[in-house]
């Protein structure tokens, strides 16, 4: 009775305060409008809008009665709904989670998700409002039934909140469900599973599922990395938690990695036996170890390996001290400890021998490495033996990289110095067999088959193993025809030919060796010094014309340059053993050798031939020789050999005759050796008392002379004037210094000129065109400076007063160089201007004044 008495009162209070309210909102007169347009369309949706955009700011009970009577109307209107909800969550934010109004509000979701259960949006405020609520299962449900109401289209809207929502919950098993449903629509996103997984310590399903990604070959990693790397990833988890990880079989794994993944097995190796040492099975780990210092190819990778070996061995001993010193030392830790020592310490030691193996792995035919092998085997002749047997078998000539044929020539020696003699004799009969790449390989273990005979002194062993070698073969083969076997062209190697003339030239027959000679010139295979040193044998012998019959032959073989020390030892020789009897076939042989020599081997020839003809011939025939020479020789040389000429001319004729010579060279010559030829020639005329002869050629020379550059041409000359001249003869030469100094400069402002002509305009001066350009105003001084030298140049000459005969001695002035040898001298009678000038008294003496 309590109860219902109860109740009804309270039907009644809030029946009375729902019809104050009424009157209440029924009292207010702004309403009105909105009503009445509610009243004539209810169902619009823009009318319900602007009546509650209307009451936004009134209390919250009349807004949501609003909203309420809206969606009574129109229960299908997503606006109104999603407005209504956005509403009813701002009211309650801000409260505490366990208030009504929270469960008020879900149950408006509910109601709302009646009508918008396939709108996502509607869903996700319903989730992160629960979720904002603790409500842990009534999350994880609502977003369950939002992804069984919505299209699977739409579901990536709510996969990213229902994982993060779980991910944040304290219950990985939970998680782990929702992510495997997850990666049955996207396995794509298998990588943030695995972090997931890692993050909360399941390492066996995480390892399970990175290896499932390792293994399909369309994965695509979103995070950009590659299967070798999600590889090396599964291994670092698999090996470093091998009590975690049990539903794989780790060696196998890794085992596999080592066949994919051939350049990176250091790594692999190096998980593989560290899996082992954290499961304890340290003498597996060992053996892993082993086998990967053996089997890998590249020396980074052995780095790797060998460094987790050792660091590996060094642990072992720490744990083992460390053990000992805290529970007691006994005779079998010590013996354990020792072993150990024992072990790291053998390490270490072999560390060289086993990087050899790995470069010998890497390439077997590097016959560098091979012989840095042995020496790692010093000491050990067991094991230096066992080493170049392999080398020699492994090798392939064809593939070898540095030089074979030393493999087995060092081999040989070994027995050598151990003083077995017959092995390595049989050392190098294996040796000859061997098809080698080069013909050369072939031949040098010739030759050190017999210089072994010949450092035991068995001379017709030597003998006889190097005639074997030069022996013709049944079929002939050409040097450079590589189809051919080595041993079928190897007669025709020089390095063998060579070594056999020697040996026969020391322990032979004059007979044999110069068969040997004959046979080398024969093949064609010989050289300018084996042709020097066949001619040099004869002549030891005293077979003087079999000498030269030899440098003849060789002559015949060899063209320019090469012949180039046969004729010059054929000629020093002939000159010295026949001197003047010979003088013609002498003169033969010079012109035959000179004849096609080059300009850069003419000069030595040509004076050994002006000497022959000074000693035992004419001296005309050695001017003869002189002056071919000057022409004959290279540019650079003529130079030097004009200076030969005219000193060998003096000597022999006076110095009067080099004056012809002086003067073909100033011509010949360029005009840097031409001006030092011209001082030269002045000094000479000078000291001779040719004042006037001197005088012309510096006349001559100065016209190639710029006062600017040459200033010591210049003052020599006025040197030489001030010696034996007068003051006309140094003011004429001051004169021509200007006027060439002014021709000089004419030139180069007439190059100038021409240069802004092209760059500027036809009409105006060049300062009206161009003003104010930089170094317009220099080259308008140099002009005006020329002119001012020429007109001084011209006001300097002597004005002529009347015609006198004279014989023209000298011309001094303007003479052009390639005139210069037919005007120099006089030949006739001509015209020259002179000056008359009355001669002082004080000149006379006493004499009366005529």
């Amino acid at each position: 009775v309590l109860l219902c008495t109860l109740f009804m009162f309270n039907k009644e209070f809030f029946l009375k305060k729902k019809k104050k309210k009424k009157k209440k909102i029924c009292r207010e007169d702004d309403d009105l409008p909105y009503e009445e347009e509610i009243i004539r369309n209810p169902y619009s949706v823009k009318c319900w809008m602007r009546y509650i955009e209307f009451k936004q700011n009134g209390p919250k009970s009349t807004l949501n009665m609003i909203y309420e009577r809206a969606l009574k109307e129109l229960p299908g209107s997503y606006k109104l709904w999603y407005n209504y909800l956005r509403e009813r969550r701002k009211q309650v934010k801000g409260k505490c989670i366990t208030e009504p109004a929270y469960e008020e509000v879900n149950n408006c979701h509910e109601r709302g998700l009646v009508f918008m259960h396939k709108m996502p949006r509607i869903w996700l405020d319903y989730c992160q409002f629960l979720v904002s609520q603790c409500k842990i299962t009534r999350s994880r449900r609502t977003f369950d039934r939002a992804l069984r109401a919505l299209p699977v289209t739409q579901h990536p809207r709510i996969w990213p909140l229902y994982l993060r929502f779980v991910r944040n919950l304290p219950l990985p098993e939970t998680a782990i469900r929702v992510y495997r449903r997850y990666l049955k629509l996207s396995p794509e996103n298998a990588e943030e599973y695995i972090d997931y997984l890692r993050s909360v310590g399941r390492l066996d399903e995480a390892a399970v599922r990175l290896a499932a990604v390792v293994n399909d070959e369309g994965f695509v990693s979103k995070e950009g990395k590659s299967n070798y790397q999600l590889w090396h990833e599964l291994c670092d988890l698999i090996s470093q938690n091998p009590d975690k990880v049990t539903s794989l079989n780790v060696g196998a794994i890794i085992r596999g990695g080592l066949t994919r993944f051939t350049d990176q097995l250091g790594k692999l190796w190096c998980s593989l036996a560290d899996y082992y040492i954290r499961s304890g099975h340290f003498e597996k780990a060992r053996d892993v170890y082993e086998e990967a210092i053996l089997t890998v190819v590249t020396v980074r990778d052995f780095t790797q390996v060998f460094d987790s070996y050792a660091q590996f061995e060094e642990s072992m001993i720490a744990a083992k001290m460390e053990t000992t010193a805290e529970m007691g030392q006994d005779e079998d830790d010590d013996i354990d400890l020792e072993l150990r020592l024992a072990r790291f310490e053998q390490l270490i030691a072999r560390r060289p021998l086993l990087l050899n193996s790995v470069l010998l792995r890497q390439n077997p035919h590097n016959v560098h490495e091979w012989h840095k092998r042995v020496k790692l085997y010093e000491g050990n002749p067991r094991q230096i033996i066992n080493t170049y047997t392999e080398a020699v078998q492994t090798v392939d000539p064809v593939k070898a990289t540095g030089k074979p044929h030393c493999l087995w020539v060092f081999f040989a020696k070994f027995y050598e110095e151990n003083e077995q003699l017959d092995d390595a004799r049989t050392i190098f009969e294996k040796a000859t067999k061997v098809n080698y790449k080069q013909v050369d390989d072939l031949a040098a273990v010739w030759c050190e088959y017999g210089e072994m005979e010949l450092r035991h002194e068995n001379y017709e062993q030597a003998l006889r193993i190097l005639r074997k070698a030069t022996a013709i073969p049944s079929k002939k083969a050409e040097y450079f025809d590589s189809s051919e076997p080595v041993q079928n062209r190897v007669y025709k190697s020089l390095k063998v030919w060579s070594m056999l003339a020697d040996l026969e030239e020391s322990l032979g027959t004059f007979q044999s060796t110069k068969a040997v000679y004959d046979r080398i010139i024969d093949l064609r295979i010989a050289t300018p010094q084996i042709i020097i040193n066949y001619a040099m044998f004869l002549e030891e012998h005293n077979y003087f014309e079999e000498s030269f019959k030899a440098y003849e032959r060789g002559i015949a073989l060899f063209r320019w340059p090469n012949v180039y020390d046969i004729w010059n030892t054929y000629l020093t020789k002939f000159i010295d053993r026949y001197g003047g009897k010979k003088l013609e076939r002498a003169r033969d042989l010079f012109e035959q050798a000179l004849d096609g020599c080059p300009a850069k081997f003419a000069k030595t020839i040509y004076l050994l031939y002006a000497k022959l003809e000074e000693e035992y011939g004419l001296a005309r025939h050695a001017m003869a020789v002189y002056e071919r020479a000057t022409q004959a020789v290279e540019t650079e040389e003529r130079h030097h050999m004009f200076n030969i000429y005219i000193k060998r001319a003096a000597e022999i004729y006076g110095v009067t005759y080099t004056r012809a010579i002086y003067q073909k060279a100033i011509e010949v010559l360029p005009d840097e050796h031409a001006r030092e030829m011209c001082l030269r020639f002045a000094d000479m005329e000078s000291k001779l008392g040719e004042i006037d002869r001197a005088r012309a050629i510096y006349s001559y020379c100065s016209q190639i002379c710029d006062p600017r550059v040459t200033a010591n041409f210049w003052q020599t000359w006025k040197e030489f004037e001030i010696r034996h001249g007068n003051e006309d003869t140094i003011r004429e030469m001051l004169r021509i210094k200007r006027s060439v100094q002014a021709t000089y400069n004419t030139q180069v402002n007439f190059m100038s000129s021409q240069m802004l002509k092209a760059t500027t305009s036809s009409t105006g001066t060049v300062s009206d065109l161009a003003p104010g350009q930089i170094g317009i105003d220099d080259m308008k001084m140099l002009e005006q400076k020329a002119q001012q030298l020429a007109a001084e140049a011209e006001q300097d000459k002597p004005k002529p007063k009347e015609k006198i005969l004279f014989v023209r001695f000298v011309v001094f002035f303007y003479i052009h160089k390639n005139s210069f040898t037919n005007c120099l001298f006089p030949l006739a009678f001509t015209e020259v201007q002179l000056e008359q000038k009355s001669v002082p008294t004080a000149v006379f003496g006493g004499l009366k004044d005529d």
